[in-house]
Parts: structure tokens; C-alpha cells; sequence
């Protein structure tokens, strides 16, 4: 795979992973962004059966190609609480320096890395908490804790055809969460603290290839039919290898098409994947500057949005309005 093709497979896969993680009008108050983490949650065991959500997420695909020739990557977001706290005491909210700061939830992103079929490997994510200073002495702080998260991650191949095998991946959250209680109004949002958020699989072979489960070839369209997933949706990505190949796959909760590309006229994360760009920073740029104090405060990607957005010329703006791909002849039209 070239660098190119990296930066590609990159983007579209950062851009799966943060959709839904902070919606329009990006701020804490927004009744949506109430109800995160939305995609790809595998939540622990103990739990998951009284919130109806999974404890498990499973990818398949066809792979041809030697089995120890391939990587797998799995990545998810983790729940970060960050709470403001002045003197030692925490606060809903607190001003330094003309910016405000609130207390709420943030990610970080975590990563298990397998080569070779079959493989198993532990997710084991130490709990913690780090502190930033937001005054000299500490009287004014953001602190940030995480809880432990412990889980498996295992990769099997069952051969299926000549010189073509079924990987599975299978991704497990065993971490020990309190049981919500009956009806509890929040306890899915609790919960979310012990989960893997936005859960994403990537696999790449290097000389071997995977194939379509969208448009496979006729001769393996019945394996492929029989590739049943989890959760998860895999898709080829990177360069098209031709006859419904590639050398990478993307496995995500949002449902794609095979090789999906971030249009080059986006002017980066915005976290609603399925609007339209122009619409969003346009609506950026009416917040009034109350909204935009409250959107900095919430969370520091939605600072980056604002001050992106902020920062966009004529062009920049124009060149969201729309562009031709390519053109087609319609059916029946002479040539």
C-alpha cells in the first residue's frame, strides 16, 4: 500500500470513527448531544443484556492470500469524564483568562493491533486520571479520569474455497461495570464509560487481497452471502484492485459503499458524516456569539470547528456549494 493510499484509508476511517461524536449545534446544552455515542458500542458483558445493547461486534470477510500476511487494527473511542474543579472543588463550569470551561465528557482513542490468522490478543486498558492546570498553584483545573477496560480480541480463518479463506474477527468487552438498575433514566450513558465507543475494524494484507461482499465475483457469491456480520459493516478500501478487490477493509457501524472517499473540498471533521458540509459551516457562522462561547467551552474539537469555519475564504465556501464528479451518457442518448 503507498503513502497515498494510507492517507486515504486514514481519513475515511477517522472520519467513520468521530461520526456522531459532538452533532450540530456543538454544544453541551443540545438536547442530541444529550444521547452520544451512538455507533459501534460494544458494551460489557454484565450489562449490555438489560440496556438491549451488544457485547460483542463481529467482522467476516473473504480473504485470498497467505494468512500470516495480514493486520489486523481494531480502534474505538473511550469515554473520558473531564470535570472543572476550583480550589479542589468540582464545578459545573469556570472562567481563566476570558475562557470558559465546562464539565463534561470527552474521548481518547485506543488501538489493538494483530498480524497473522489465526491470533487473539487482551484489550486492557488501565484506568486513570491526569490533571491540567488551568492557573499557577492548581486553584483552577481540568481533571480527567477513565475507567479500566478489559476485552478480547480474536481472529480465525476457515478456508472456504481454493486459495481463499473466511477471517473473522470477533471483538469482546468483558470489563466489570455496575448493573443499571431497572428503568434508570441515564443508565445507557453510564454505561457508555465502560464501553468501546464508535468500534472499527481494519484489516490489510499486503500481498493478499479481500473481496466484495457488496458486488463479489459470481464464483464466490455464495461465500460471500454466508459472511455474516456483527454490528459492522466491511467495505474494501484504499485502491480498487479491479474485479471486486482490494488490499485493505474497512469494518464500521455506519453503513458505506466500497471504497468511500472524503471529498477533497471538506474542510475537515465536522462529526455529521450524512449532512452536507456547506449547510453546517454555514450554520456555524450564524451561531451568535453566546453559542459560540458556549460551543468552545463544551468541547476542544468543537473549538477546532469554529475556528476552521471562522477561517474559510470565498473560495473555500464556494467550493462546497457542489462539484461534477464525471459524466455519464444517459441510456439511449446516440454517442
Amino acid at each position: 500500500m503507498t503513502l497515498t493510499d494510507l492517507s486515504d484509508v486514514e481519513k475515511i476511517t477517522r472520519t467513520c470513527l468521530y461520526e456522531g461524536y459532538l452533532l450540530w449545534p456543538y454544544r453541551r446544552s443540545a438536547l442530541k448531544n444529550a444521547k452520544r455515542w451512538t455507533f459501534g458500542g460494544v458494551f460489557p458483558a454484565a450489562c449490555a443484556d438489560a440496556l438491549g445493547e451488544p457485547a460483542t461486534m463481529t467482522t467476516r470477510v473473504l480473504h485470498e492470500g497467505p494468512a500470516d500476511d495480514l493486520t489486523v487494527r481494531v480502534r474505538f473511542l473511550q469515554v473520558v469524564d473531564r470535570t472543572a474543579t476550583r480550589d479542589g472543588r468540582p464545578v459545573d463550569e469556570l472562567t481563566v483568562a476570558g475562557e470558559r470551561h465546562v464539565s463534561w465528557q470527552e474521548v481518547t482513542e485506543r488501538e489493538v493491533v494483530l498480524t497473522g490468522a489465526p491470533a487473539a490478543a487482551a484489550v486492557d486498558v488501565p484506568g486513570g486520571t491526569a490533571t491540567e492546570e488551568l492557573e499557577p498553584g492548581g486553584s483552577a483545573c481540568l481533571v480527567r479520569d477513565w475507567r479500566r477496560l478489559t476485552g478480547t480480541v480474536e481472529v480465525t480463518a476457515e478456508p472456504v474455497a481454493d486459495g481463499v479463506r473466511r477471517l473473522t474477527v470477533r471483538i469482546a468487552n468483558d470489563t466489570a461495570c455496575p448493573v443499571p438498575r431497572p428503568g434508570a433514566r441515564h443508565a445507557r450513558e453510564e454505561a457508555a464509560r465502560y464501553a468501546f465507543v464508535s468500534t472499527h475494524t481494519v484489516l490489510h494484507s499486503g500481498s493478499g487481497r479481500f473481496v466484495s461482499l457488496l458486488d463479489p465475483p459470481a464464483a464466490l457469491r455464495d461465500q460471500a452471502a454466508a459472511c455474516r456480520n456483527q454490528g459492522t459493516w466491511p467495505v474494501l478500501v484504499g485502491t480498487d484492485e479491479g474485479d471486486g478487490r482490494a488490499r485493505t477493509v474497512l469494518s464500521s457501524p455506519v453503513t458505506l459503499y466500497d471504497f468511500p472517499r472524503v471529498a477533497p473540498e471538506s474542510p475537515g471533521d465536522l462529526f455529521d458524516g450524512t449532512e452536507i458540509d456547506q449547510l453546517l459551516v454555514l450554520s456555524v457562522l450564524s451561531l451568535t456569539e453566546e453559542e459560540r462561547a458556549e460551543a468552545r467551552a463544551s468541547d476542544p474539537r468543537a473549538r477546532e470547528i469554529l475556528d476552521r469555519c471562522a477561517g474559510l475564504g470565498t473560495e473555500d465556501l464556494m467550493n462546497l456549494h457542489g462539484t461534477v464528479r464525471e459524466f455519464r451518457t444517459a441510456a439511449g442518448e446516440a454517442r
